[in-house]
């Protein structure tokens, strides 16, 4: 499989994401834990049948220390004992947020009250702003079907 496109190699992409990971910065920088974050990038990416992501946070992560039983356990989340609850709440609204169009009302309250239980303004908004990044990468991959496999932790940075 290749890309349908070089995106490092046109002067749109290599601008556009500076200016994502500038964002994304501003939240691997935040208080909101990093195994969260890694988990949240990992989820959105499966739903969104991103495997270029789900590659990359799944090998950062791995590089990071988290075990592959967690990692392996991601998508099945709900059923699995090895998330926290603020993880658990943190998965939850990622989903919501990712599948936003699949529900009129978009993130239901119930979903950001137990999420606003487990973190803070800051990290909530660490939240929003993770969960809208990763997405738009998922897209931006998905789109120009990037594959996956060949990426190495700190291949990017």
């Amino acid at each position: 499989m290749e890309a349908r496109l070089n995106l490092f190699g046109s002067s749109i992409g290599p601008a556009l994401f500076k200016y994502v990971n500038s964002a994304g910065k501003v939240v691997s920088d935040s208080t909101l834990p990093h195994a969260t974050q890694e988990l949240v990038k990992i989820r959105a990416s499966q739903i969104n049948g991103c495997g270029f992501c789900t590659d990359m946070h799944t090998k950062d992560a791995t590089a990071a220390g988290e075990t592959s039983l967690r990692l392996n356990l991601v998508a099945t989340w709900r059923e699995a004992t090895v998330f926290t609850e603020a993880e658990r709440a943190a998965l939850e609204l990622a989903e919501q947020g990712t599948r936003i169009a699949d529900a009129a009302g978009g993130v239901s309250d119930e979903v950001w009250q137990n999420a606003a239980k487990h973190y803070d303004e800051e990290q909530l908004a660490a939240l929003i702003g993770l969960i809208a990044i990763i997405n738009a990468y998922n897209r931006i991959n998905v789109i120009n079907r990037q594959p996956a496999g060949d990426y190495q932790p700190g291949m990017f940075g």
